[in-house]
């Protein structure tokens, strides 16, 4: 018998509740032996994109044949419940609401999908308002014990998946137009830049850059970590989820003092003001 495998799971549940701990005791349940690696149960609350930004930048650091459990489901029983084969192999499960998209992209495309619908795995009756416990957690248990994913339920067209876009930047020579994506509880502000698209704008050797914002400017020099700069200094550094990130240093929180948030615009810019 093939061994258990491992379940990541990653949610917005927080943990102020019971949530994560019933969804553990129901996948033990059915699965004694598997390891649940919790990635996340802080996603931003109902912020679908940002749930699937996080499992699709952690792929190449979970196990290859985890089952990739994600639940951030801001209408949670008007979507259909589903568990996909990604063409290397993997399998995920979660709601059909674009959650899932960015990994199985990142996983060579969906090859075979179904909708979470037999009765031996779904726990009875369904709660209307967090199908996780009662469909998600079970089915992706099943599958972490080697049930075949067609057990799981009908099948369902591939090509009908809802799917979510990241918006990407407009990158010209010396600037770049963005946004932001995310930010995390020290303030630092995610922005939807990767290495190459500092490079194509001719700013990767550039020690310092503008960030302009729709309420002002500030010079922000670029390092590699947070002890390169000096306390409150702003700075622009790569995360370690390769995301172009807007800091202070350190006890300087850029996200209080540049009062931006999720979705506001961002220009990073050559800095002509010559370097002191």
């Amino acid at each position: 018998m093939p061994a258990t495998r491992a379940i990541v799971f990653v949610t917005d549940f927080g943990l102020d509740n019971e949530w994560v701990g019933m969804c553990h005791a129901v996948m033990v349940r059915v699965a004694p032996d598997a390891r649940i690696v919790d990635l996340s149960h802080f996603v931003k609350p109902l912020d679908v994109m940002s749930g699937a930004r996080l499992l699709s930048d952690s792929l190449r650091f979970l196990p290859d044949d985890a089952i990739l459990l994600a639940v951030v489901d801001p209408t949670v029983g008007k979507v259909r419940n589903i568990a996909v084969e990604a063409s290397n192999g993997r399998l995920l499960v979660g709601p059909d609401n674009g959650l899932l998209c960015p990994a199985w992209h990142a996983s060579g495309g969906v090859t075979r999908a179904v909708e979470i619908t037999a009765s031996e795995v779904i726990i009875r009756p369904v709660a209307p308002s967090l199908h996780a416990r009662d469909v998600l957690c079970p089915a992706a248990a099943h599958l972490a014990a080697g049930m075949p994913l067609e057990q799981l339920g009908r099948a369902i067209d591939r090509n009908g998946l809802a799917e979510v876009r990241a918006p990407s930047p407009r990158v010209e020579d010396g600037q770049i137009r963005c946004e932001v994506i995310d930010y995390n509880r020290f303030g630092n502000i995610h922005l939807n830049v990767r290495v190459p698209d500092v490079a194509l704008a001719s700013l990767d050797q550039d020690p310092s850059v503008v960030v302009e914002w729709a309420g002002g400017a500030v010079q922000a020099r670029r390092g590699v970590t947070y002890a390169d700069f000096e306390p409150r200094e702003y700075g622009v550094i790569f995360d370690p989820r390769g995301w172009l990130t807007i800091i202070r240093g350190n006890p300087g929180n850029a996200l209080e003092d540049l009062q931006l948030a999720v979705g506001d615009p961002v220009w990073i810019k050559t800095n002509t003001e010559p370097s002191s």
